[in-house]
């Protein structure tokens, strides 16, 4: 199950919050930013609320249940595909479980009132007559019909009996009131659904379906083959392909519309781990040697010259898709914005949330976090970025979830350069088979520039001073350039203990181009703890009043400012130009 989200508003329900986290080990408190130290910050309830239930995230919110209901009812759509969510007093005397009956919503009701050590407020009329959610069976199985599992639960419900046919073991302890000759019968099989009105049948996701042409459409393809064999698409576990075609849009399309993860083997060998308690398969055609590859077990092959590029194993359990080839993986660069909670875009939340793996230079990879036990966290060296870079691919092309962090916008003087060209540089098969994602962010240039106004409000540019990557020469004719055409500069990396002269330096040239009473904006830590925000002059400015975290932006001849009370001035450059106008 997907870790839940714990959501507070304020610190009077951070213990409780605490206390239900330990039924979770990975769950995150969500706190309301500026009320609570939590794990996660968030800015505005109802949109966090919405934002969680949209991307199927189980919500434990410690606040009233009209609160919460409120807040998710415009998604309210689909009872068969809704998340878990609670509403659990602040002070832990009710749970109450209020959407994803077929989730699992009553269990965790149950995990999480044991935890506080009270009753929850569980209503559900099966669940309370049978101690158990029919119609929720547990991973690796599938209901093949809510529409007819409501009804067999009514049936139930009004006095009827019934009997259990196949593998259940999750109902020995139901309190079903069971016959061996009853009327109704729970079917456990990966056998097609034939619509009987007396049959509540649960499909094992115990196939799995290897493709080895390039027929289409393929998922067309695997549900002919399946089909040829009586079998339900509900009892597809996996589609199984070639590692060489890790990349096919086709097979990614494919297994979204079966609704099943995609695996990748290479035929004939090693190192790939067995799918458990295989003893019966149905293959045809080269496919076949896909899935003596991947689950290595004998293989009894039925003539299906229909479907010869299609190959079906079928096991008597459920079977595990991380246990049958390999993920495709994936590598995301995302930036971390300025470093606030609030300025990191959703995108890049999401892949954090999904990472199996975090890399970057270890001040980013700390703001990024706090990560789950089960995420793997790589802090290297600043200076480090090629080989952080290989590394991060080498992760993903075993089929890991790597997520390369920076912060700011990653394509701004940050990792996104080095990953490209990392890939540009390896001519590796397996790196170009990665799919490869990159998130912006907030860059310190924009941060700053919106605290200040809009000081980049016309055509700027953005340079960084230090000469470890690029020879001083070129910063300087850069730096002319840029102040003869009249553009707003952004400086990273103005200056630091080991490159203490750069700045008077670049200074020095822009006075030739500039007036003194040019606006200077300096931003330091924007976004971060302690931040400071200051505009000054050109003329006044002095490298004694930047440092290695401050970004100075540098007006136009156009920028200006005027004051904002008490609190300093705004400053920014128009949109317009003066016409005739040729250089500063």
């Amino acid at each position: 199950m997907t870790p839940p989200a714990i959501v507070i508003l304020g610190a009077g329900a951070l213990a409780t919050a605490r206390r239900v986290q330990a039924c979770y080990p990975d769950a995150r408190v969500h706190g309301l930013q500026g009320r609570v130290e939590a794990d996660v910050a968030y800015a505005e309830l109802a949109a966090h609320l919405r934002d969680l239930y949209a991307r199927g995230t189980p919500i434990v919110a410690l606040c009233a249940a009209g609160i919460v209901i409120r807040c998710v009812a415009p998604l309210l759509a689909n009872k068969g595909v809704e998340p878990p969510v609670l509403a659990v007093a602040e002070d832990g005397s009710a749970v109450v479980p209020l959407l994803g009956g077929l989730a699992g919503v009553n269990v965790m009701a149950r995990e999480i009132a044991a935890a506080l050590e009270v009753a929850p407020a569980i209503t559900t009329s099966g669940e309370l007559r049978f101690g158990t959610c029919v119609l929720n069976p547990p991973e690796g199985y599938a209901l093949a019909s809510l529409t007819q599992g409501k009804r067999f639960v009514s049936d139930l419900l009004a006095g009827e009996s019934t009997r259990i046919e196949g593998d259940a073991p999750w109902l020995d302890d139901a309190q079903l009131p069971r016959a061996s000759e009853a009327r109704l019968a729970i079917r456990v099989t990966p056998k097609a659904w034939d619509g009987g009105a007396n049959e509540l049948v649960i499909h094992p996701r115990s196939v799995v379906a290897a493709v080895s042409g390039d027929s289409k459409p393929i998922a067309g393809q695997v549900h002919a083959a399946l089909q040829a064999h009586d079998l339900a698409p509900l009892s597809l576990a996996a589609l199984l392909a070639p590692v060489a075609r890790m990349g096919d849009g086709a097979l990614v399309e494919a297994a979204d519309t079966l609704g099943v993860p995609l695996r990748f083997v290479e035929a004939g060998t090693d190192g790939i781990t067995r799918a458990a308690h295989h003893d019966d398969t149905i293959t045809t055609s080269t496919a076949r040697r896909l899935l003596e590859a991947a689950m290595r077990v004998p293989y009894a092959t039925l003539q299906d010259d229909a479907h010869e590029d299609i190959a079906l194993a079928l096991s008597r359990t459920p079977i595990d898709p991380d246990t049958v080839g390999q993920r495709r993986g994936s590598l995301t660069v995302l930036g971390l914005g300025p470093g606030s909670a609030e300025l990191m875009v959703p995108a890049a939340r999401t892949a954090l949330g999904e990472a199996t793996d975090i890399l970057g230079y270890e001040t980013y990879v700390k703001m990024a976090g706090p990560f789950r036990a089960d995420q793997q966290v790589h802090g290297t060296d600043n200076r480090e970025e090629m080989q952080r870079a290989r590394h991060a691919f080498e992760l993903a092309s075993a089929g890991r979830a790597v997520v390369v962090v920076s912060s700011g916008d990653p394509g701004v003087f940050a990792m996104a350069a080095a990953v490209l060209e990392a890939l540009d540089a390896s001519g590796d098969a397996r790196w170009g088979a990665v799919e490869l994602n990159i998130v912006p962010g907030v860059s310190a240039a924009m941060a700053t520039a919106a605290q200040a106004g809009a000081p980049l409000g016309h055509d700027f540019c953005m340079l960084s001073l230090s000469d470890n990557l690029k020879p001083w020469s070129i910063i300087e004719t850069r730096l002319r350039h840029a102040a003869q055409a009249d553009l707003v500069m952004a400086f990273y990396n103005p200056i630091s203990r080991a490159r203490p002269w750069q700045l008077d330096k670049a200074l020095d040239i822009v006075r030739e181009y500039r007036a003194p009473a040019t606006r200077v904006v300096l931003g330091r830590d924007i976004g971060r703890a302690g931040a400071s925000l200051r505009s000054t002059t050109l003329g006044e400015l002095r490298s004694d009043d930047v440092d290695m975290r401050t970004m100075v932006i540098l007006g136009s001849s156009t920028t200006r400012g005027f004051a904002r009370g008490a609190q300093g001035e705004w400053v920014y450059t128009p949109r317009w130009y003066p016409q005739g106008a040729t250089e500063a």
